[in-house]
């Protein structure tokens, strides 16, 4: 019996779980003892954001936690609604009445592609979520520090998810064959599953995908052989194919990314066509080449970013089909400038450096005195303004608190441009920057 003929939906939707016991993957937050479980357990759900690559079980777990704590499940996708949708959808879970009174039988708001929301429509949603009218489940496959505004992102826990591993897949594998009211059906002989496993990547929604395009393929009546020759054959058609909403989209963005951060220009070009041509959101596209910038060109061509910054900003007067070709400017300009990480790797030193050690005090010399009263208490006292000084550098000042008084966080890379960022700060601080 064919699939189209039977009118069911396909394979990952036929086998979503439904209880956190058929829930495969992410033990780090649901195994015993673990931060989600205990949520679910105790019934205080507060409001987060589900953070990993496509298929590795984000909308499901969010399903699972309303349906186990018996809440209304409301749904939004970042990309069709608008502020009128998120105000009707806390107006409805306000309730006339009173029906949602209390954080205990809050409704469920899950909210698709979050990082897609815009300033507004994120922020339409802070006075709910901080009064707990809803609970908030935000799923994202980009780093919510970029995507997510930071009021919203304070109010709610992040939580990253994690490509599924061989042993979950497995486990999914089995199960699939086992259950699926089709599958179980068929004379199905599994014997190899290396080629099924890579080509799923960790993403449980590909592997039952490429799973039914295998079984489909071959003939319902014989046996059906599960091999790495049968995997390869069956998707050799799709392997080219854009998803921009799933499976290929994450791949083809990380080889992008990964062309340019290798200055090759042509593979650089070759990946930028395949999302326009799949019809990726030229937004996304500038948006991760403003990230490159300042990220993998930095300080060796702080020209780079100002070009991503301008490419963002054409695009979003331009569009497309116009747009391609500041986007191919872009792309060609960053793969080929040096490459430096320098800044990257120094704010994450800093911030390492501030979880370590807290809140350390400002030096009162660097502090601000607006009033007699902070004068008199020592704030700016002993302040010199390089300005005032030759090369117009002070010498005798120090900046960071005592406690960790010389530190380096900043190492300038071995290029032209920060060549001469070197030799500045050798002279100015040669106990601190040395050859």
């Amino acid at each position: 019996m064919e699939r189209s003929s039977r009118l069911l939906p396909p394979l990952p939707e036929r086998l979503r779980p439904s209880t956190l016991s058929e829930y495969v993957g992410q033990r780090h937050l649901v195994g015993e003892g673990c931060i989600l479980r205990g949520m679910i357990e105790s019934g205080n759900l507060s409001s987060f954001i589900l953070w990993g690559p496509p298929g590795v079980g984000k909308t499901t777990l969010a399903h699972i936690i309303a349906s186990t704590l018996d809440r209304e499940f409301i749904t939004l996708s970042a990309v069709t609604a608008g502020v009128k949708d998120v105000r009707e959808v806390i107006d409805r879970a306000k309730g006339i009445g009173g029906l949602f009174s209390d954080r205990k039988s809050a409704p469920v708001l899950f909210i698709d592609e979050i990082h897609r929301f815009n300033k507004a429509q994120q922020d339409a949603l802070l006075g709910a979520v901080e009064a707990g009218t809803i609970i908030l489940i935000g799923a994202t496959t980009e780093n919510p520090s970029f995507e997510v505004i930071t009021p919203l992102l304070s109010r709610c826990q992040v939580y990253v998810l994690k490509e599924l591993e061989a042993a979950d897949l497995r486990q999914l594998l089995d199960r699939a064959l086992r259950e699926d009211v089709i599958l179980k059906e068929r004379n199905i002989t599994l014997k190899e599953t290396e080629a099924l496993f890579r080509y799923s990547g960790g993403d449980a929604r590909r592997l039952l995908n490429v799973l039914e395009l295998v079984v489909d393929s071959q003939s319902a009546s014989g046996e059906i052989i599960i091999d790495n020759e049968h995997v390869l054959s069956a998707i050799q058609q799709n392997i080219a194919t854009y998803d921009r909403d799933g499976e290929m989209h994450y791949d083809i963005i990380s080889a992008f990314i990964k062309s340019v951060r290798g200055s090759d220009p042509n593979a650089a070009l070759y990946w930028l066509a395949r999302m326009i041509e799949g019809g990726e959101d030229p937004l996304f596209i500038a948006r991760r080449l403003s990230i490159l910038a300042a990220e993998d060109i930095g300080l060796a061509n702080p020209n780079a970013l100002l070009l991503a910054n301008s490419c963002f900003e054409i695009i979003n007067r331009i569009g497309m089909p116009e747009g391609r070709i500041p986007l191919a400017e872009t792309t060609v300009y960053l793969a080929s400038s040096p490459k430096s990480n320098s800044a990257y790797l120094g704010i994450d030193a800093a911030l390492a450096k501030v979880r370590e050690t807290g809140d350390l005090p400002v030096p009162l010399p660097i502090r601000n005195a607006p009033t007699k009263l902070m004068e008199e208490l020592g704030y700016s006292d002993g302040y010199e303004y390089a300005h005032d000084f030759p090369g117009h550098f002070a010498p005798n000042m120090e900046f960071l608190p005592e406690e960790i008084k010389g530190t380096v966080f900043y190492h300038p890379a071995e290029n032209r441009q920060e060549d001469n960022l070197s030799a500045y700060l050798k002279a100015c601080w040669p106990k601190y920057y040395k050859d």
